[in-house]
């Protein structure tokens, strides 16, 4: 099975669906691979305020940048972009670095045996821009208001699964089992767990490096 994953480095939430969707990836067999094509999604401009830049009309945005970076490494090698997303997500989410300044985002990639030249390179190179753009309005037009979202084949389009943190082992592979299963029901828009007091403490212990190290005011319009 081949699905594409929508992300956007910024996002806490799509960073913990990522490493449950490779969690899952990794534990299938060899003649039955499951191929993640790894795509973009701006929280910068579905949030965008009205008369404020679109992110592509910065040099350099916050979430937008880092998405240009893994466009520029997806031109040549999927592996290389999902491996500086996980990266890069890693760092945000659990090390509290901030993979959103370009310094940090060349350290990253030295890191994982990327040529940091590349942060630079997509920075000079306009159509990074067009790359990302091209991606986001491709899954908002069809719907799409913020992710992590999956597309199956048939183009049948799944917001989620929200979950931190992400499940290892058994309870991976029974929630990937869910979720395909979802995915197959026509015009099952939702399923949905209220959070208690108890479960907003136990996801703002889990994002508390995120927190620390972000450096913009998460915003969020209503889901549709």
């Amino acid at each position: 099975m081949q699905v594409a994953f929508h992300f956007d480095v910024m996002c806490p939430w799509a960073y913990q669906t990522s490493k449950w969707i490779r969690t899952v990836r990794d534990a299938q067999p060899a003649d039955d691979p499951l191929e993640i094509d790894w795509r973009f999604f701006s929280l910068e401009e579905i949030n965008r305020e009205e008369g404020k830049k679109h992110p592509w009309e910065r040099e350099w945005s916050y979430g937008w940048g880092m998405l240009r970076v893994a466009a520029m490494l997806r031109r040549t090698s999927m592996d290389d972009c999902d491996r500086f997303y996980e990266a890069a997500g890693r760092a945000l989410h659990e090390d509290g670095r901030k993979p959103h300044r370009p310094e940090v985002a060349e350290e990253i990639c030295e890191e994982i045996g990327v040529d940091p030249a590349v942060v630079q390179a997509a920075i000079d190179d306009a159509t990074t821009h067009d790359d990302v753009k091209a991606d986001h309005d491709a899954i908002v037009d069809s719907g799409g208001f913020g992710v992590p979202t999956i597309i199956f084949p048939g183009d049948r389009q799944v917001y989620g699964p929200v979950v931190v943190p992400a499940p290892v082992g058994q309870e991976a592979l029974d929630l990937w089992d869910l979720t395909v299963a979802y995915s197959k029901v026509n015009h099952l828009y939702e399923l949905k767990t209220p959070k208690s007091d108890d479960d907003m403490t136990h996801i703002a212990a889990v994002f508390k490096p995120y927190f620390e190290a972000r450096e913009w005011e998460s915003r969020e319009k209503p889901a549709r």
